[in-house]
């Protein structure tokens, strides 16, 4: 088959690799009809290098046809349209059967002290090939796979494999109460449902935060008050001056390890990663650190008594972070992967509404074929031609 594998930094490649087989007898091989480009893959396309090895499988926003399933899976069938979650879990654990299907104790990879495996995504979450191909392996395919309709367009779904329950996680944690005020920095795909998910949700008014022209015209198109924060001198004190001088209610830092405004991190970040592979994962394990610009944005943004919710995506072991400040303005904070499965019952309805509440048909600016793949991780990295979210379709 072909695939989307890594073999270094800013160098993915479209190649022929074996394909999946069954392994255990709950796999599932799926056919895959469309699959997403995450902002957490550009991690992997940049900074979390190390932790891959040339040739691994990238991609885990994937959706398609089940073509084959293990003698033990009960719930699928051969032809089932699926969408697959970015997370492995078994269902039935401690953690599982209190929603944590992110700390899933099956498949924790104990060995460097992780949460539940992830499809493409690094030895640190257990190096499982990803969904950026024309096939895929599928664990405990009686529990993580959702079956969805076949009379529905493909993006009426995929996202349901990350960027919903991202956002509606991010959501959730930042304990709104209707007619708050939110803030949203970063507006990637993450960052767009997390605003359209605040404001069905209750929100009386949803601040973006963003500088790239493309995100905030579509941010604005769906009500979100948008801020160019590459205009505003100090960001903290605009939010402030939105917001009678209290800061937002709740802010979702939706940018994570990669954030503006921290020129020596990031050039420490190249730095380490360049270093030959052991040494530049004990310097990442042992001695990381992030750019901090949004988080810190985020913590000294919200109001007192707020809360912020973190969805982006950090790898630091060294990360500084304001303590005395976060302590006396008594700041709630909340973060980690999505427990994807725990907010399905909210997400399907939404989905297979016919009036597209949260306009998830409206998300992809761009549709590819696989081998544009490429391609496609330089202009989504460099925000070219309006690139917001990019569907691939093996």
């Amino acid at each position: 088959m072909r695939a989307l594998t890594w073999h270094g930094r800013r160098d993915v490649r479209v190649e022929t690799v074996p394909d999946p087989s069954i392994e255990e007898p709950t796999d599932a091989i799926v056919k895959i009809t469309s699959t997403g480009l995450c902002g957490s893959d550009l991690h992997l396309y940049e900074v979390l290098g190390p932790h891959l090895r040339p040739g691994d499988i990238l991609g885990h926003e994937p959706m398609g046809e089940v073509v084959e399933v293990g003698s033990q899976v009960q719930t699928l069938a051969v032809g089932d349209r699926v969408v697959v979650p970015f997370g492995i879990c078994c269902g039935e654990c401690w953690m599982c059967s209190r929603g944590l299907t992110s700390q899933c104790e099956r498949t924790q990879v104990r060995e460097f002290g992780k949460g539940a495996a992830l499809f493409g995504y690094t030895e640190l979450y257990g190096a499982v090939p990803g969904g950026q191909a024309e096939y895929l392996r599928v664990p405990f395919a009686d529990v993580g796979p959702v079956v969805v309709r076949r009379d529905a367009p493909d993006e009426q779904y995929l996202y349901l494999s990350d960027v919903l329950p991202t956002a509606w996680q991010a959501i959730e944690y930042a304990d709104l109460t209707p007619g708050d005020t939110v803030a949203v920095l970063g507006l990637g795909p993450i960052g767009q449902m997390a605003c359209r998910i605040a404001l069905h949700r209750g929100a009386s008014r949803v601040i973006g935060v963003d500088r790239v022209p493309a995100r905030l015209t579509m941010a604005a198109k769906h009500g979100v008050e948008p801020v160019d924060f590459s205009t505003v001198d100090d960001m903290v004190q605009h939010l402030a001056d939105l917001t009678d001088g209290r800061g937002p209610d709740a802010v979702v830092e939706a940018v994570g390890m990669e954030a503006h405004g921290a020129p020596l991190t990031a050039a420490l970040q190249v730095v380490a990663s360049a270093l030959p592979r052991p040494l530049a994962k004990a310097a990442l394990d042992r001695a990381g650190l992030d750019r901090l610009d949004a988080l810190h944005t985020a913590v000294r943004g919200v109001r007192r008594g707020g809360t912020v919710s973190i969805s982006g995506v950090y790898g630091g072991m060294l990360d500084p972070m304001p303590m005395m400040e976060m302590f006396d303005r008594q700041i709630t904070l909340r973060m980690g992967q999505a427990n994807v499965l725990r907010w399905m019952p909210d997400l399907l309805p939404l989905v297979d509404d016919p009036a597209d509440p949260l306009d998830v048909l409206g998300l992809a600016t761009h549709r590819l074929p696989l081998k544009d793949a490429p391609k496609a991780y330089q202009m989504f990295q460099a925000k070219d031609d309006d690139c917001v979210k990019v569907v691939f379709q093996p």
